[in-house]
């Protein structure tokens, strides 16, 4: 009978046959080294330590961490014991995070030290988490409770791993609730395996033996997009970042341990590439950074490209398709550069996709705009506790997720997210897609971000306003700002306001918090006056 896809080979193949590859974080006090020979034996004393605390099939552990190593252990015992690794964002609303946790019936949590301020404004509610164990807290750390280090050092390593069930549930993530309540989605065994094989794939990340990988998304978003387990499978060298990492740690990590692939927010990339100077080689071994969450500005991968000879490839993806969905490069032959490099791509191996308007299919011609939903072995047909039953739609097919997404597709299937369902703005009865707009501002060296969103408006319905926050040392000047824009877009299009501000506030993933900015834009009272050839 043939094994279970289960998370078993990953971590045979990682210490049989990549033993002395190194897994490498940054802590407080340096670097912590070791080997994945060493990383397996780690796995094993916390795989011991939680079966002897009666953690096993049916329970969930929880996560409230950085990317570290202690977290990355924590991603392998908990599921290969038959429990459920469940990872929190930790920076999250108390309120939330406490939701989230009595949602999902957590047993046993693990936590960073600067969470324990946050559990313990929630702790009265906390009624189904019977131990905390703080991750990467040291002996100086006034924390309540045992620190992780402690529990390793006192553990029996596990013998023997139990056999699994592919359908047994591995992994909880819950969606970012922005449009409500946070819903949980459940990752089986069998979801993780196909997925990570897939993201390894020269079709989607390409993640080889020879690459050297920082994940920089949050280990508690999405499985930080694969990487944990893909680059595990793959056997290559992993380098974390810590806690709480500056531009300036992120350099130098590139820098000192040879990084050739890493992955984060177009953010995070914009603060690196302010930090860096045009000249400098610290990116030298850096071949291609993946972003996700909004796509990068042109102008931004065009000085990667240029400055630092690094490659930026967007990938789509949702906490319901274990993140990485589909992913977009240049190909041989592309007639202008970034072109197609600016979109989403193809989907990764084994999904598959519908783009409807009013129920029917549109035409793949580049042009036409519809709801984007798919369906594959990655994607999850139901949430935790049926939430959100109305995220799906029945065919002849199956059962397709619908993902607020709203896209082209190319004749070649080539995907362009033209902005959500939640955010395109619609004026005149006609749509202004707030992605366009940005990724033009940003185009301009002076404005270093911008985000844009709908003002209602009584007669037009809606209105764009922007806001843009300058470059290191740059002076934003309107006028020019609104002339450049009326090159590239008709004026019904142009917002109506431009507000400049120090910075734009930003969600618990990283993008830009639209849903805040929407009461400023809302008291901005410039008039809209359509000209002869607007709506």
């Amino acid at each position: 009978m043939p094994d279970e896809l289960t998370l078993h080979p990953f971590l045979w193949r990682a210490t049989h046959l990549a033993g002395d590859t190194s897994v490498v974080c940054r802590t407080p006090d340096g670097m912590h080294r070791y080997t994945y020979t060493a990383f397996g034996e780690r796995v094993r004393l916390l795989a011991g330590a939680l079966q002897a605390r009666g953690i096993g099939p049916g329970d969930r552990v929880a996560t409230l961490g950085w990317n570290t190593h202690q977290h990355l252990e924590c991603y392998y015992a908990v599921p290969l014991i038959g429990a459920q690794l469940h990872t929190i964002n930790l920076r999250l609303s108390p309120e939330t995070i406490g939701y989230i946790i009595e949602d999902a019936e957590d047993r046993l949590l693990f936590a960073a030290a600067d969470a324990a301020g946050t559990l313990a404004s929630i702790e009265d509610s906390l009624q189904t988490v019977t131990e905390t164990v703080w991750l990467d807290a040291t002996a100086g750390d006034d924390v309540p409770g045992e620190t992780y280090e402690d529990l390793l050092s006192s553990a029996t390593p596990i013998e023997t791993w139990p056999q699994l069930s592919e359908d047994l549930p591995a992994g909880m993530c819950y969606t970012s609730g922005t449009t409500g309540r946070p819903k949980g989605v459940e990752y089986t065994h069998r979801m993780i395996y196909v997925h990570a094989m897939t993201v390894m794939t020269p079709a989607s990340l390409n993640i080889s033996p020879e690459d050297v990988v920082m994940p920089v998304v949050p280990m508690f978003h999405v499985n930080s997009w694969e990487f944990p387990y893909a680059v595990t499978m793959a056997g290559a060298k992993q380098v974390y970042p810590g806690v709480s990492p500056t531009p300036e740690d992120l350099i130098s990590l590139i820098a000192r341990e040879g990084v050739t692939l890493t992955a984060g927010v177009p953010t995070v990339w914009i603060d690196v590439l302010e930090a860096l100077d045009p000249s400098s080689d610290a990116l030298e071994s850096l071949d291609r950074i993946i972003v996700g969450g909004s796509a990068a500005p042109t102008g931004v991968m065009r000085r990667y490209r240029d400055e630092h000879d690094v490659t930026i490839e967007h990938a789509w993806g949702m906490t319901e398709t274990m993140s990485i969905g589909s992913v977009g490069r240049d190909r041989t032959g592309d007639a202008e550069p970034f072109v197609r490099a600016s979109k989403q791509g193809h989907l990764t191996p084994g999904m598959r996709m519908r783009v409807i308007a009013d129920g029917d299919d549109i035409p793949w011609d580049g042009e036409s705009v519809g709801e984007l939903l798919v369906r594959g072995p990655n994607v999850v047909d139901s949430y935790h506790a049926k939430a959100g039953e109305t995220a799906f739609l029945e065919d002849e097919h199956g059962r397709w997720l619908r993902t607020g997404d709203i896209v082209t597709v190319d004749s070649d299937g080539t995907l362009t997210v033209v902005d959500r369902v939640k955010d395109v703005i619609k004026s005149g009865g006609e749509w202004i897609s707030s992605i366009a707009l940005e990724n033009t501002l940003m185009e301009l060296p002076e404005i270093a971000e911008a985000v844009v969103v709908g003002s209602p408006h009584a007669r037009w319905q809606e209105r764009p306003v922007a806001f843009v926050v300058p470059s290191s040392g740059a002076g934003v000047e309107v006028d020019r700002v609104r002339s450049m824009l009326e090159a590239e877009f008709p004026r019904w299009w142009l917002p109506d306001d431009i507000i400049i501000r120090s910075e734009v506030p930003k969600t618990a993933t990283g993008k830009f918090d639209k849903r805040s900015l929407r009461p400023a834009a809302a008291e901005s009272d410039l008039p809209f006056t359509p000209g002869e050839t607007d709506t």
